[in-house]
């Protein structure tokens, strides 16, 4: 295979099209630079660490390949990159000299947001059929096994450019007649874009419905999130899906991650809920943004999500120019390998509490912080009604209450 030397970036915001730049590979290093026609629409894409202006630039190796984050947050990972290198290998590709370009222009109009990349190198056959649930389900285990799949170019045009570790498709859902189809390019009148999760091998059995229960109990605390709901497979099993917040319609936002902003590598994070909360200010600018994180943060902290990386909070950009803090989402019970929160709050990532939370609070004036947090709790207190609402097993709803309690007040 050749590598791609360029790609040409355009966004394409609520319906109109922009050509933002280039991006090439020189002497193993990649460099960027604006489009001086863009630079006068005022669309400033990354606003912490990527110059807007026309010099051209680069960014450090770390943490993104050489990327900027912006478009690093483009690239699929976890589950997306799995599939993109399964198929890849399925063709007789060596996926090892596969550059952060060549994998950009295999996500070419298919990424989070609003940003598309051109040449776009497309696999698989696009089609409006998304294969019955448990069919998928299945696959996606021979995959995580470490086997092969007669539907690995399937996989990779449902789930490709998406991220998370947790095997995923984008799909398209008609609510009027319960029909789901394939994310076309040309979508029909009355579907809506979403994402489906499937359970990885390790996950618990109950865990679309455990995320679904967790939405609820969000919702109850006054988090904003996009709707969501469970689809049946021919078994029963219950999988979890969700409407995309980067798209209105057929429309697309503008989307950029905390991880990407702010060039903090998820896996080995040093993200604060501090910074994110400075970070919504500045995007925002807005007091408001602060209260929006600290009731997240609050909510984090007492439902037992601790798998709250900077890849788990986003922020979006309408066509005016204008950011906000993206609906909450992956939402939901979790651990983390070594059991502390990936992002720490006011310092403490291995059993934080209210002190940390009123810390958090007074060093970004937040004077209604003890009624968020008091809303929060009320919020999960119904943790054992909602999970007995959806048929959340007896084991399961005692295990998450049990370590909700432990938690530090």
């Amino acid at each position: 295979m050749a590598g791609i030397s360029k790609i040409f970036v355009s966004l394409l915001l609520e319906g109109n099209n922009f050509e933002v730049g280039e991006l090439v590979l020189s002497n193993q290093k990649i460099y960027f630079r604006y489009h001086s026609d863009f630079l006068r629409n005022g669309f400033n894409l990354s606003p912490l660490k990527l110059p807007f202006s026309e010099v051209v630039v680069s960014a450090d190796k770390l943490p993104f390949e050489g990327l900027f984050g912006v478009f690093n947050d483009s690239l699929p990972d976890g589950w997306g990159r799995l599939l993109l290198d399964r198929s890849l290998t399925s063709k007789g590709i060596d996926i090892v000299g596969i550059t952060p370009l060549d994998r950009l222009a295999y996500v070419g109009a298919r990424g989070l947001g609003a940003l598309i990349y051109k040449p776009e190198i497309l696999s698989g056959n696009e089609s409006d059929t998304v294969p019955e649930l448990d069919l998928l389900a299945a696959e996606m285990d021979l995959l995580l096994q470490g086997a092969s799949s007669e539907m690995i170019e399937e996989l990779f045009v449902l789930g490709g450019s998406s991220g998370g570790a947790r095997p995923k498709i984008f799909a398209a859902y008609n609510p009027l007649t319960n029909h789901l189809i394939s994310n076309l390019k040309d979508l029909p009148a009355g579907y809506e874009e979403l994402i489906i999760k499937f359970p990885s091998s390790s996950d618990n059995k109950e865990i679309a419905i455990v995320e679904y229960a967790y939405h609820k109990m969000a919702l109850l605390a006054g988090i904003e999130m996009s709707g969501c709901r469970l689809f049946e497979g021919k078994s029963g099993r219950a999988y979890f899906g969700t409407k995309r917040f980067d798209r209105i319609a057929t429309k697309r936002l503008h989307t950029h991650t905390a991880s990407g902003l702010m060039h903090d590598n998820f896996r080995m994070s040093t993200m604060d809920y501090g910074h994110l909360m400075d970070c919504a200010f500045r995007l925002e600018k807005h007091v408001k943004a602060y209260e929006k994180v600290f009731r997240l943060a609050a909510f984090n902290l007492y439902s037992h999500n601790r798998d709250d990386h900077s890849k788990n909070f986003s922020f979006l950009m309408n066509a005016k120019g204008e950011w906000r803090f993206a609906p909450a989402y992956d939402l939901t019970f979790s651990y983390t390998g070594y059991g502390f929160h990936s992002t720490a709050i006011a310092g403490e990532s291995k059993n934080p509490g209210r002190k940390e939370l009123m810390k958090l609070a007074t060093n970004f004036g937040v004077k209604n912080a003890g009624a968020i947090i008091e809303e929060v709790q009320e919020a999960i207190s119904q943790w054992g009604t909602i999970a007995s609402e959806f048929g959340i097993s007896r084991n399961t709803m005692h295990a998450i209450q049990n370590a909700m309690e432990k938690i530090r007040d």
